[in-house]
């Protein structure tokens, strides 16, 4: 089912992900259930790594942008494959701490960084902050004063580049909530005032130009005008910066309507970035800059499924058919959101040819409560188990207990083998921290 057979359909005619059957590990663990495979994980990681290795002599590092999938093990795995990781929350970076993932490997993002995660980054000396504001940038400096350091930034760029993504997810357009403006000259301004900074030292500059991004042409755009300006800071400030982080945004593939990318393939992406960057600094006169690159989704996303259990079928006649399953847009808002597709399968049934377009609804009370929209089924039945495909990113990090539904657990197969590495919730743990007053005792 995709390229690097983490899918598969086995002699029962259930699907099987790394190696577990789907209908096992639904009898085992419950639904809903995320399951993410190992093994596909780490085969991503390896790519991203081994092609800065090849083609760029390991001038860099692949940093982890754990927002598309954060908990201890990840982090754990992110680690054991030597790369870095993207953190954007002091959330994030107290799980990444706690898993033992070194903080000199960690850059830390946003465009409203808080004090409490602002101290708390530069307590365990976190290797790079990427600044989004004045303010910020002040902030930092007077941390780093009073613990007698120099903190290491970065400056968000934003190079006015539209890529061909969802509005939603393009994040380096003129009017971006991110970054510092190159076409206005915030960039540079922004710039100079760093440089005057004691406890500051600016590496160099980052910029991100979406998500779900296919094109090669769209990324070399990117190093282009990132060059471009890099050049024109070091001419105007005298200032060359050593340290550029091109982001990610790698698209994956949901349904056919995506580019099934394969192993090789994201390689040629990341060769074709480096290559632009290695010609472009070379006619500008620029030494070649360390890169950062920041995929979360290319690694995490094909690699996860979710599973459901199906309910309710309610057919209305020459209008819609509505399949329900026992999750919904608490464990997925991305529907909800921005209208993400999906591709779904009857785990169970897995070698049945689809015969009808259905909907997948949740059981949340809301209309708009759709895991897939007008997906292919075989005529589904009560019980049956439903995998919804390419889950694993955004998926659980954007769950919530909305209707007071229970985030589901998540499983990491490997080979077969199969463990928890977000356990269940309960009915008590959604009450933990509610408190009754006094007066209402």
């Amino acid at each position: 089912m995709n390229e690097r057979e983490t899918l598969k359909i086995n002699t029962q005619g259930h699907l099987e992900i790394g190696g577990a059957d789907a209908v096992n590990l639904a009898k085992s663990f419950g639904t809903p259930l995320y399951v993410m495979d190992e093994n596909y994980i780490r085969a991503m990681c390896r790519i991203y790594r081994d092609t800065i290795e090849k083609e760029y002599g390991g001038n860099g590092l692949v940093l982890y942008a754990s927002k598309a999938f954060s908990c201890l093990a990840i982090y754990r795995i992110a680690n054991s494959e030597g790369i870095g990781c993207d953190i954007v929350s002091g959330g994030e970076l107290y799980t990444a701490l706690h898993a033992g993932f070194p903080a000199e490997k960690m850059v830390l993002h946003g465009n409203n960084k808080l004090l409490d995660e602002l101290t708390l980054a530069l307590d365990h000396k976190i290797g790079l902050i990427v600044v989004d504001s004045y303010d910020e940038l002040d902030t930092i400096d007077a941390l780093a004063a009073e613990r007698g350091r120099v903190q290491d930034v970065l400056i968000r760029v934003n190079p006015g580049v539209e890529a061909h993504t969802h509005r939603f997810i393009q994040t380096a357009k003129t009017d971006s909530k991110f970054g510092f403006s190159v076409s206005d000259g915030t960039a540079e301004k922004i710039s100079a005032y760093a440089l005057q900074k004691k406890n500051i030292r600016l590496k160099g500059y980052h910029c991100h130009i979406g998500s779900q991004i296919f094109e090669k042409k769209s990324f070399t755009t990117a190093v282009d005008k990132m060059v471009d300006f890099m050049k024109g800071m070091r001419d105007k400030l005298g200032f060359e910066a050593g340290v550029l982080n091109l982001g990610g945004g790698y698209g994956i593939w949901y349904t056919d309507e995506d580019a099934k990318v394969s192993c090789e393939g994201y390689a040629d992406y990341l060769k074709a970035i480096l290559a632009r960057l290695k010609e472009r600094a070379d006619e500008c006169g620029l030494k070649r800059p360390y890169i950062l690159i920041e995929p979360g989704r290319s690694i995490v996303g094909e690699a996860g499924i979710t599973l459901y259990t199906i309910g309710a079928i309610k057919d209305i006649p020459g209008v819609k058919k509505y399949v329900a399953v026992d999750g919904g847009m608490f464990d997925n808002p991305r529907y909800a959101l921005y209208q993400a597709k999906y591709t779904a399968v009857l785990a169970n049934r897995a070698n049945e040819k689809p015969t009808e377009i259905v909907s997948i609804a949740g059981k949340c009370c809301e209309s708009g409560d759709i895991v897939c929209a007008d997906v292919a089924l075989p005529a589904a039945k009560r019980g049956d188990i439903l995998a919804v495909l390419s889950t694993g990113a955004y998926n659980y990090s954007m769950a919530s207990n909305y209707n007071r539904n229970l985030i589901p657990p998540v499983v990491l197969v490997q080979d077969g083998k199969a463990e928890y590495i977000v356990k269940p919730q309960s009915y008590e743990d959604l009450i933990r921290n509610d408190v009754i007053p006094a007066k209402l005792k």
